[in-house]
């Protein structure tokens, strides 16, 4: 192909927390390598692009969000597309390519990116390359690394389909053979999220990747290690030839002012809704203390705001970064003494990045000190770009060669095991590899937005007005080998401190700041889930299932059933089923008051079970919640199948709510005297009608 003119192709990315989005631009940069222009906008600019009128191919990288629902960078295209006046020839002129971000701890894995595709190929849109589906659980690296490498030979192959076309279009037979003749010459690409074998040899190396030769050096290792570690490599890895990623070019610009003014309100971070500071008012401890996890309940006070929510829905809240770790980041970055100075932060002026704009997760103006608490995610697992850049700040030899291993093609699998799989972060790498040290600068171009946690709401407005109730368990990350500091979650373990005074103020005595009368507060903001509601009939039956943390929306359920049947005696209510599990039945029955909704016919039937307890029974009862359910297989297949009643299941996906749905598949397939197929087609069905709900997470 003849380099001297670059073919364009349009370049489509939604995102959500900004994962699409660099690999959106990481094909802008590798395109012009191969003698090629991305025109690359954000989905929802929707006025710099026309599909309708696109001659060029067109590459969709999309991410996933909630429940397989599309970024909401994608909303407006998606709606727009699915618009059923659309005629089946509608893109009939279209080539594209789409790469799906996903996560398969989730049900819906890609949902967004499969909605956008299967929409495209109703309206007559021609692949010139496979989709993509790249799963954030064992790595996207594993997916869009092969996908991106064909991605060139795919283009390049629809740019001469696309020439012979037009060279022929003036002749109606010859542009029939050409036309009848393309299927044959279409690039495709099979791909899966299994690791594959990928042999780069000198041919594979582009001008957008480096081939760094090997530095024969002692990376600071004894002789007799044998096993690779996070500063640490073996051979083959250490003797080979790397082939890294481009070097992102730098486009933020940090000017340190004065000490004078007020940090913006946290309110001023959050685009999704209105932001509320609500104090809490109780903390529970609801395990013992010798359980293997520690859950808490926690009491926020809303009856001052105009906070609305429903039972089953999430609310997110708003958390600071630990205190000591970006003290120590500062300490690291040599800037302890200008935490407290305000920054002004700008796009620098000639940078080459595509599109550069300033983040909208950082202020035009507020101290250093108030970014890296609320502004940065400094907890995130840092990508590879990141790392490449790290490689620039590293003065060392060996740490710098480690860096271009762990972020190189040729180090994917130790990338794996000492980054991503041992949640390594910023600080832990700047701990591991002194002589790194990055710019300010650098901070803010590649750590992610610090999110917002959401969780589920355990409480009914209706049953106790102006309160909301959640559940949640403070997460542990125990130390290991890569990361040899242990720590807690960013927003368990911050509210677990924040509440500390409320749950042992007698161990506070001496602090009167956070004593027992005073009132913390917590900004939050509302996450209404569209599904995860009980049945608008009250006399419909329905199932819930929940281990562990996952009963928390259930109690809100039941709270709110139990104030409608006081309010309507009249009313016909359906038979309620719940099935609760946990390890030990003294340890962590997080809500054993459960008895007394039986007990006044709120719940009809409880049926729990502790996968750890002991029994010196001749018959073991079950130990988890799938098996529970199987021993009232007549009763489950009667409340789906025959009273058209509703399931829901909260909790753990991988070990608990997959399970749930092997196991309904079996009650399903027994009940209908049919094989598992039908069995599974009948469980999609009801997950169609939203009468099988799921609030999961990984």
């Amino acid at each position: 192909m003849c380099c001297d003119v670059k073919r364009r192709f349009l370049l489509l990315y939604a995102t959500q927390k900004g994962q699409a989005k660099a690999i959106a631009e990481e094909i802008w940069q590798q395109a012009g390598a191969h003698g090629l222009e991305a025109d690359m906008h954000c989905m929802s600019e929707m006025d710099k692009y026309n599909l309708e009128t696109e001659k060029d191919p067109v590459v969709i990288v999309i991410s996933t969000t909630g429940t397989g629902d599309p970024p909401d960078t994608a909303r407006k295209f998606v709606k727009k597309i699915q618009d059923a006046a659309l005629p089946p020839d509608h893109f009939a002129h279209l080539q594209y390519g789409l790469l799906g971000l996903g996560d398969s701890e989730y049900t819906f894995f890609c949902n967004g990116g499969k909605t956008v595709d299967r929409r495209l190929q109703e309206l007559g849109a021609q692949h010139f390359c496979n989709t993509g589906l790249a799963d954030d659980c064992v790595g996207l690296e594993l997916v869009v690394d092969p996908w991106i490498d064909g991605l060139w030979l795919a283009l390049k192959e629809a740019f001469l389909l696309q020439k012979e076309k037009e060279s022929m279009s003036s002749v109606a037979d010859a542009a029939s053979d050409s036309l009848s003749a393309a299927p044959c010459i279409v690039h495709k690409l099979n791909l899966s999220s299994k690791v594959q074998n990928l042999e780069l040899g000198n041919e594979g190396v582009k001008s957008s990747e480096l081939s760094q030769k090997l530095i024969d050096i002692n990376l600071a290792a004894s002789a007799g290690d044998t096993k690779p570690s996070l500063v640490h490599s073996v051979p083959s890895l250490s003797q080979s030839t790397l082939n890294i990623p481009a070097l992102p070019p730098e486009y933020i610009e940090v000017q340190f002012q004065d000490t004078h003014g007020e940090n913006p309100h946290l309110s001023s971070l959050i685009s999704e809704g209105t932001t509320f500071e609500v104090p809490v008012t109780k903390a529970v401890q609801l395990t013992r203390e010798d359980a293997i996890k520690t859950a808490l309940l926690l009491e926020l006070d809303i009856a001052d705001t105009v906070f609305e929510y429903q039972p089953g829905d999430a609310f997110c809240v708003m958390c600071p970064n630990n205190v000591n770790e970006v003290e120590e980041l500062l300490h690291v970055l040599g800037l302890s003494e200008k935490g407290e100075y305000f920054v002004s932060v700008k796009v620098k002026q000639g940078t080459k990045k595509k599109g550069a704009a300033h983040p909208q997760h950082i202020p035009e103006r507020s101290t250093l000190k108030f970014i890296l608490t609320w502004c940065l995610e400094i907890r995130a697992v840092p990508k590879k770009a990141f790392l490449r850049a790290l490689v620039e700040c590293t003065s060392d030899a060996g740490e710098k060669r480690r860096l271009q291993e762990l972020c190189s093609r040729q180090g994917a699998s130790d990338y794996t095991q000492f980054i991503r799989d041992s949640n390594v972060c910023l600080l832990d790498l700047l701990r591991a590899f002194p002589s790194c040290r990055p710019s300010l600068n650098l901070l803010i171009e590649h750590l992610p937005k610090l999110q917002a946690r959401s969780y589920s709401v355990s409480s009914s407005n209706l049953y106790q007005p102006g309160k909301l109730w959640f559940v949640f368990n403070i997460v542990d990350f125990p130390a290991c080998p890569a990361r040899p500091v242990s720590r807690k979650g960013v927003c368990t373990g911050w509210l677990a401190e924040l509440v500390a005074p409320l749950l042992h103020p007698n161990k506070n005595t001496l602090d009167t700041k956070r004593g027992s009368s005073s009132t913390e507060k917590i900004s939050v903001f509302a996450r209404p889930n569209n599904t995860f509601h009980l049945p608008a009939d009250p006399s419909v039956p329905l199932i819930m299932v929940g281990a562990g943390t996952g009963i928390s929306p259930f109690i809100g359920f039941l709270q709110h059933r139990q104030k409608l049947r006081e309010e309507h005696t009249d009313w016909e209510f359906g038979e309620t089923w719940l099935f609760f599990g946990c390890r030990h039945q003294d340890r962590d029955y997080l809500f054993k008051q459960l008895r007394c909704f039986l007990e006044n016919g709120t719940l009809s039937h409880l049926k729990v079970c502790f996968s750890r307890d002991s029994s010196t029974a001749e018959a073991a009862p079950p130990k988890y919640v799938q098996d529970l359910i199987r021993l009232y297989a007549k009763e489950v297949a009667r409340v789906l199948l025959k009273e058209k009643g509703y399931f829901y299941i909260c909790g753990d996906k991988k070990h608990m709510a997959d399970g749930v749905s092997d196991a309904v598949v079996d009650i399903l397939s027994m009940a209908m005297e049919t094989d598992k197929l039908e069995a599974m087609k009948m469980l999609a069905v009801l997950r169609e009608a939203r009468r099988y709900l799921q609030d999961v997470w990984s």
